[in-house]
């Protein structure tokens, strides 16, 4: 059976674009990788989050920004149809800091992307005493924090099951447990070729499978050029309330867990945990929210982010293979909406399609 779109991944990233494709009138054959794959879409922080997105590019701050703005209609649509709640809260989230140094120097960088966007970018100071009053469990050492109002959090596991769900009720094919070892074009169709000798033909494909584009991307004519970066996190006991607003370090989950994370490292493709990483974190989380020090520890994890070299999402149609396209990013969660609602008419060539160039590979070609 011939589909209009194959996409390579399953995750919260592919499962998005093939229910905007469904949405779309489009028929979409969903190829979700096994147990074995690294999995960015089950091991992140749920974070829907605006701020330090597009410091040096504000053009990613605007999506970031546009896909915030939808995602309110954008989780009640998949939770009318679905029954799942995503947890969905967007009332502000922090950047907590330590020394009023460094909040003086991210101010300053704050103040003159807001500048670079019309003055759309709205947050506000928070010395700690103004910070006590939102939040009373904050530490003595957090001297202030920068609460940016577009922010806020979800469940990223109700997400994905809510996607799967959506996307088989509107006719979509997901199959799983399937490696694609090869992808080739023939006669205007793609072929995908999986480990255990399965096909799948397409119109078009959509190589969307994370870290798995650094393989099957040159094969497409791309240059895919991402890195894996480790990040741990863990979670608490669930607790009573006491967290208002989610930060970079510490949220609160809807079932009343304190999710704490995630470190940052280059590792390559390395996702198991460490005494020292989980250390450091933990001693972070205890500064910001000293109750945390009398919590227990339920269970921890080590995720790889998929990152490109300057940290932007990668759209991109295939130069040598046209109807292949690439949609990369560290920012699944927080980019749903937009890859759900707007990124398809990108993908159709529609007249409404939004303009997506500065995230080409070209920004990466070497004169």
């Amino acid at each position: 059976m011939l589909s209009d779109y194959a996409i390579i991944g399953g995750g919260v990233v592919g499962l998005s674009v093939a229910w905007g494709l469904l949405r779309r009138g489009r028929s979409v054959t969903v190829l979700d990788g096994g147990d074995g794959s690294f999995r960015a879409s089950r091991g992140n922080f749920g974070l829907v989050w605006v701020q330090s997105k597009g410091m040096n590019q504000p053009r990613y701050a605007r999506w970031s920004q546009q896909s915030a703005a939808a995602w309110g209609d954008f989780a009640a649509e998949l939770g009318e149809a679905t029954g799942r709640d995503l947890g969905l809260e967007q009332k502000g989230g922090y950047d907590l800091h330590f020394s009023e140094e460094t909040l003086q120097q991210t101010v300053e960088k704050y103040e003159t992307l807001k500048a670079k966007l019309g003055g759309d970018y709205p947050f506000e100071v928070l010395g700690h005493n103004a910070l006590r009053k939102e939040e009373p469990h904050i530490g003595p050492k957090v001297v202030g924090a920068i609460l940016h109002h577009q922010d806020g959090h979800a469940n990223p596991l109700r997400l994905l099951l809510a996607l799967a769900d959506d996307v088989r009720r509107r006719g979509g094919r997901v199959i799983t447990g399937q490696t694609v070892t090869d992808v080739e074009k023939r006669d205007g169709a793609f072929r995908v070729t999986c480990a255990d000798g399965a096909t799948v033909e397409a119109g078009k494909v959509v190589l969307s499978a994370g870290l798995g584009a650094m393989e099957l991307g040159p094969k497409l004519g791309f240059k895919a050029p991402i890195r894996a970066q480790r990040g741990q996190v863990m979670i608490t006991e669930k607790l009573p309330r006491f967290i208002n607003r989610p930060s970079l370090i510490a949220r609160q989950v809807d079932e009343g867990g304190v999710q704490i994370g995630a470190t940052n490292e280059e590792v390559g493709l390395d996702d198991s945990v460490t005494q020292p990483g989980l250390s450091g974190l933990a001693a972070e989380a205890v500064a910001a929210y000293p109750v945390l020090g009398r919590a227990q520890l339920v269970r921890s994890w080590g995720a790889l982010r998929v990152m490109s070299p300057d940290g932007l999402p990668i759209y991109q149609e295939s130069v040598t293979t046209p109807g292949a396209y690439l949609v990369t990013c560290h920012s699944g969660i927080t980019l749903a909406a937009v890859h759900g609602h707007i990124l398809p008419s990108w993908l159709e060539g529609a007249g409404d399609a939004p303009d997506l160039e500065v995230f080409s590979e070209d920004r990466f070609a070497v004169s």
